[in-house]
């Protein structure tokens, strides 16, 4: 008896979307003209489809104004807030790509994201924690020879939207016309095992069939509001946040800049959600509230977690507590618009803390053998590929990175190890990738060493991720320093504070004299990481996320 391969379909009844992402919004504007669209409550924001739409065609034509052709790209650099939302639809319905910066990158990262990806147009905050936006931006911008204006949201985009009054509905509807749904729309970037972020580069078709499939399996319509307190530049919050809820006519409704766990049960509650996101991590959190038992969350029926497995006994909270009985696990990557596979809702809680889901509509999923390529049995663990209308376009201006992951047959290898069951079920047991994996960011150990390496005192450097119970993962480098250099944990902690995000930043530190190598001279990572597990007596945490 032939042994069952692991690979599956996804089937469907409903057909891929043709058209592109302006094109999805103005059928629904018709459809659903007085029902409400966006809310952003720190904002005191709230519009209609209807109004919308009218605001997104404002911030279309002065874009137009400004210069900005078909093909440009327009950088975004701040946190969750409705100016963000309207770029994102202004910018896909004129042919322009909108370039998603991390709110948390500091001077070094956005230099470089500026100049890769050749941004022409910067929008920007002007402060976000302990960023100065604005000085960060000063600083990088002469080294930014497509850069020719940076617009600040609490400064000058008021007076930016003063333009559009020069840009006829005609000239506008010109510009919309000429949009394809396979062009690119949006970069996003992610780090991988080479150092440099890369840009994945996602088209309309990528990325409004992602959204809308994902609201089909979470029964979405016009009567769901669906809290966001996940970040707009991930495709978390504009893909599974932004567009699930515009193909179907749903409200997004943004709590806060960034997530705060009080503001967000405060929100769910005043206007009544009914769908929640986060990752598991966001959710023990809002459990952990001393007066979680305050809050009215009975409006809630579904939702979505997502970045890292989630505990069975918080499962079983979110289910109870939180009445999300239709909560949902999604697994994917930013090269796969994100989602590839995601739970069915009345999926068994076991198969919904077990594993990823089973495959999206429209695309397909086949486990390999890494080493010959070829489709393992169910049961055995290898590759996870991903094929489809969800799979990237590229990585911007990177043919090498790009070839690197998509073969010829259009297969992205995604570098995790998963298991699929006899029901198509996937488990996904760990990385092939060197990525470590903190709180749903994925980070590039490489990036770390090389930035380490510009240390004056540093001599080599290596990086690797060790368990933790509340990220995942956190980070840790190993140091050899220069002879009669001194270097401590504050003073490298302080060499980075100001030039790479906070996330990046090791937690633990180890000084070393020596690295433990393989008789070919390569450094042995597994054999650090297993040295530091013992030292940082992690084992329990380590025993768990293996078992």
């Amino acid at each position: 008896m032939n042994k069952q391969l692991s690979y599956i379909f996804g089937n469907s009844n409903k057909p891929l979307l043709g058209e592109t992402i302006g094109q999805n919004l103005k059928k629904t504007t018709l459809k659903f003209p007085k029902r409400d669209a966006l809310i952003c409550v720190k904002q005191n924001y709230k519009a209609t489809y209807q109004q919308f739409w009218d605001q997104s065609s404002v911030v279309a034509k002065a874009l137009i104004s400004s210069g900005v052709t078909s093909g440009d790209r327009i950088g975004i650099w701040a946190p969750n807030r409705y100016e963000w939302v309207l770029l994102q639809y202004a910018t896909a319905r004129i042919g322009v790509i909108l370039v998603n910066i991390n709110p948390a990158y500091r001077s070094s990262e956005l230099k470089f994201v500026l100049k890769q990806s050749g941004v022409r147009l910067l929008f920007s905050d002007l402060v976000f924690k302990t960023s100065d936006y604005k000085k960060m931006v000063a600083k990088v911008a002469k080294y930014c020879n497509e850069l020719k204006n940076t617009i600040f949201f609490d400064e000058t985009w008021d007076e930016f939207l003063k333009s559009a009054s020069s840009v006829s509905d005609e000239k506008l509807e010109l510009f919309e016309n000429s949009v394809q749904f396979d062009q690119p729309v949006n970069i996003q970037y992610t780090s991988g095992t080479t150092g440099f972020p890369k840009g994945v580069t996602l088209s309309h078709h990528n990325l409004i069939n992602n959204g809308f499939f994902v609201g089909e399996r979470l029964h979405y319509s016009e009567h769901d509001r669906v809290c966001i307190p996940v970040p707009f530049y991930h495709c978390f919050g504009m893909v599974i946040g932004n567009l699930a809820c515009t193909t179907h006519g749903a409200c997004m409704v943004v709590p806060d800049e960034s997530f705060n766990p009080v503001s967000t049960l405060e929100t769910v509650e005043k206007e009544k959600c009914t769908s929640l996101y986060g990752v598991p991590t966001m959710f023990i959190t809002e459990l952990q509230l001393p007066n979680f038992d305050d809050y009215d969350l009975s409006s809630l029926r579904t939702g979505v977690m997502a970045g890292s497995p989630c505990p069975v006994e918080i499962m079983k909270q979110v289910q109870s507590k939180m009445f999300m009985k239709e909560v949902s696990i999604c697994y994917g990557m930013t090269e796969t618009s994100p989602v590839s596979t995601q739970t069915i809702i009345g999926t068994s809680i076991e198969k919904q803390v077990s594993t990823v889901g089973t495959i999206q509509d429209h695309l397909e999923i086949k486990i390999i053998d890494y080493e010959t390529g070829e489709i393992v049995e169910r049961g055995v663990p290898g590759e996870v590929c991903t094929r489809g209308y969800s799979v990237m376009l590229k990585y911007w201006n990177n043919p090498k990175a790009t070839n690197e992951v998509i073969d010829e047959a259009r297969w992205m290898h995604t570098g995790d190890l998963g298991v699929m069951d006899e029901e198509g079920y996937i488990n996904i047991s760990g990385r092939i990738k060197d990525v470590i994996i903190r709180g749903g960011e994925n980070i590039s150990p490489r990036e770390i060493e090389e930035f380490l390496h510009t240390c004056p005192a540093i001599e080599d450097v290596h990086v690797i991720g060790v368990p933790s119970e509340k990220f995942g993962e956190e980070i840790m480098a190993w140091v050899k320093a220069k002879n009669d250099e001194v270097v401590t944990k504050d003073s490298l902690t302080r060499f980075c504070k100001e030039q790479i995000a906070h996330y990046k930043i090791p937690k633990y530190w180890k000084f070393v004299d020596a690295f433990p190598i393989t008789v070919t001279g390569k450094v042995r990572k597994v054999e650090m990481k297993e040295i530091s597990i013992k030292e940082l007596g992690l084992e329990s945490i380590a025993k768990i996320k293996t078992s």
